[in-house]
């Protein structure tokens, strides 16, 4: 994934891994800003009931609204069920 794009996302390195899906620091090619993407892979989309667990984490991190959480920008794009984030330091 590193170096590709998703929609106007540049994926610049991976910032972790987990049982949900990989985090993937990246540039917004629009608003010249730093986000994290947490990309569900393709193997886990295809189960129903690990897609709704990342869709249902997607929400309810979007209620939360505090400097230490992210807040989901969008939960699909680019043909991948994946969160968009901002508030990742840059450089």
């Amino acid at each position: 994934m590193i170096g590709r794009t998703i929609l106007h996302y540049q994926i610049l390195e991976t910032l972790g891994r987990g049982g949900m899906g990989v985090v993937y620091k990246a540039r917004d090619t629009h608003l010249d800003r730093f986000v994290a993407i947490k990309v569900l892979p393709p193997e886990k989309v295809a189960d129903p009931e690990r897609k709704l667990r990342f869709v249902q984490e997607a929400k309810a991190a979007s209620a939360l609204n505090h400097p230490k959480y992210y807040s989901p920008l969008r939960h699909r794009g680019g043909g991948r069920c994946a969160v968009y984030c901002d508030g990742v330091r840059g450089g």
